[in-house]
């Protein structure tokens, strides 16, 4: 159980507390000042200074990091739709070479390319999800996904597109993972290489998407509690919230920074943490770990360090999980069933990526390249449903 002091991430708002020179701790005082690095020749517990290390001020006009779908490229769509349909292709096996998107592919795979070794998040706008029918956004969708990698599992039902809405869950049971509510998630990365959200319909209120630099985050820790950075890449156990690969415990261990052939990738969800102290063979959160997790949430939720929008119906957000972390606030649900908050979900394994230590084994179900991510279970078959279960 959290002390009565710690509340877990995933502010409302992003929090106003500004972050700098100024803030200090006393282990801060007397702590040289740290190295610095750059990806692909990153020093354990150095400063990375890249694109990847962003901060909000960098980003203040979204629009100019949002790609808008244009009238081409929509007819190119609607083309690689029709070809799809008009063949009877099950979704789940079209592939590339089905979905000829002649100009906009390759500037998919440019925007790729900007989230895996750039800032590591892109935006897109206007895909015509209300005109389209359920089944023709759902293949559209697929389609743009196979220019940025290989779809992998969402869940242990085996969605390869995922289904982000509230059907009514418990958010209280372990089980439940809270993107089937409309509880706020914490601060968080996905279980994928890179994470892709299509907005269907938004909330009556909240259901605000935010989203941080994790390098950023680990920055700003190096800097001012070295000893906090030191056992942030430590071991740390996460729940598996009953998603159980065969063979494995209901939590594994994965440090939050991990540092590994000249890359630093950071994975983060004091959700899960807390959630696995209902093991007892877990070793027990101390007083240092939470202080970690509020020092982590309070940077990453920063007004310096965060940013925010409601995703508009037909907007797209890629992130890369290794540099960015996200967090959705709650939100107030509309009451008929097709205006109800709805985003789609995509995991993709670019095929070429960083390398990830052995330990992302145990979330990722493996950490060869173009083949990880994903929830693996016994049982489970791989399938793209029309709406959420």
């Amino acid at each position: 159980m959290a002390p009565p002091a710690y509340q877990s991430g995933g502010p409302v708002a992003i929090a106003t507390t500004a972050i700098t020179p100024g803030f200090s701790e006393p282990s801060h005082l007397s702590s040289p000042r740290p190295s610095i690095s750059r990806m692909g020749a990153v020093t354990p517990f150095s400063v990375v200074e890249g694109p990847e290390a962003w901060k909000a001020a960098d980003y203040q006009d979204l629009s100019k990091f949002m790609y808008v779908f244009s009238e081409s490229d929509i007819a190119e769509l609607d083309s690689a739709i029709a070809a799809v349909q008009a063949r009877d292709l099950d979704i789940k096996q079209v592939t590339r070479e089905d979905f000829s998107l002649p100009t906009l592919g390759a500037k998919l795979e440019g925007y790729r390319e900007e989230v895996r070794v750039g800032r590591g998040f892109q935006l897109f706008r206007g895909l015509p999800v209300q005109r389209y029918t359920r089944a023709q956004t759902i293949i559209a969708y697929w389609g743009i996904g196979l220019y940025w990698g290989k779809a992998q599992s969402n869940n242990k039902k085996g969605h390869l597109i995922g289904h982000i809405k509230d059907i009514g869950y418990d958010p209280s049971k372990p089980t439940t993972r809270l993107y089937a509510t409309k509880e706020a998630q914490p601060w968080h990365n996905d279980s994928s290489d890179m994470v892709a959200l299509l907005c269907l319909n938004n909330a009556k209120e909240g259901g605000l998407s935010g989203w941080s630099s994790s390098i950023s985050v680990h920055n700003e820790i190096v800097r001012r509690r070295p000893d906090l950075a030191r056992l942030l890449a430590g071991p740390w156990f996460m729940d598996r919230k009953g998603e159980v690969p065969a063979g494995k415990q209901g939590f594994f261990e994965l440090p939050v920074f991990n540092y590994y052939k000249g890359s630093l990738s950071v994975n983060y969800s004091d959700n899960y943490y807390l959630l696995s102290q209902r093991f007892p063979e877990v070793p027990r959160l101390t007083a240092a770990h939470y202080e970690a997790m509020s020092l982590f949430n309070r940077l990453a939720s920063s007004q310096e360090l965060a940013l925010q929008m409601i995703l508009q119906p037909g907007d797209i957000q890629l992130l890369n999980n290794h540099t960015c972390l996200h967090y959705r606030s709650a939100f107030v649900d509309w009451p008929e069933m097709d205006r109800k908050r709805h985003l789609l979900r995509l995991w993709v394994a670019p095929a070429v990526d960083r390398p990830l230590p052995e330990c992302y084994a145990e979330l990722y179900g493996t950490t060869k390249v173009g083949d990880r991510g994903g929830i693996r279970v016994p049982g489970y078959d791989l399938n793209i449903p029309l709406e959420a279960e």
